[in-house]
């Protein structure tokens, strides 16, 4: 970071730039994130995305970092209505699908681009070195929150029990990506479904 970006106008400018490039990330994937899209996204002068950024890979590890962090304190905002209002399967089952997936626009065929834009951006991320201690701590903050929803929905699972879901969830998403289906959601959501009821008979 420049020492402009620590004036308040600096640190409005760069929150600008990296709302931007999160937004771009979003959207269309790593390739959507270059200085003149970002620039002209945030509505500044091209010159200011390399004054407060030394390098474009750190424009992009901050729009990573950014994107994440809003999910996990968007899941955190519904898990507290979750533990307050309604606690049933189903309830969770969204909750975490939203945390893994993505939260649901109202558009299916928009939501269907968007999980596949979100599994490319994911798996493009071992093509990209300097995100890995990035992309190692928020899947830790992410696993924890997750945790804690299943916690405290009243179906408390242990770590190795924690990967199996994720990895089943991911498993139908690609699954349903690969068959073209246009509901990977909804793929995902019957699958956690059956593992959690299952989970349940069992104890």
């Amino acid at each position: 970071m420049t020492a402009a970006a620590t004036t308040p106008k600096g640190e409005r400018r760069r929150a600008a730039l990296v709302e931007a490039a999160a937004e771009l990330l979003a959207e269309g994937g790593f390739d959507a994130v270059r200085h003149r899209a970002v620039a002209e996204r945030a509505g500044l002068p091209l010159a200011s995305t390399t004054y407060y950024f030394d390098s474009l890979e750190e424009l992009v590890t901050a729009a990573v970092e950014h994107h994440g962090q809003t999910e996990l304190a968007n899941g955190r905002r519904q898990l507290d209505d979750l533990t307050t209002r309604n606690r049933g399967v189903q309830a969770t089952v969204e909750l975490v699908l939203d945390m893994l997936l993505g939260p649901q626009s109202g558009d299916p065929e928009a939501d269907a681009e968007a999980v596949l834009l979100r599994y490319e951006r994911l798996v493009a991320t071992g093509r990209r070195p300097y995100l890995r201690p990035l992309m190692r701590t928020l899947s830790q903050q992410l696993n924890e929150l997750l945790t804690e929803i299943f916690a405290r929905s009243g179906t408390p699972v242990a770590k190795d029990e924690l990967d199996r879901l994720v990895a089943l969830v991911d498993g139908a998403v690609v699954n349903a990506l690969i068959a073209v289906d246009p509901a990977p959601r909804a793929a995902a959501g019957r699958m956690l479904r059956t593992a959690l009821a299952e989970s349940a008979s069992v104890h």
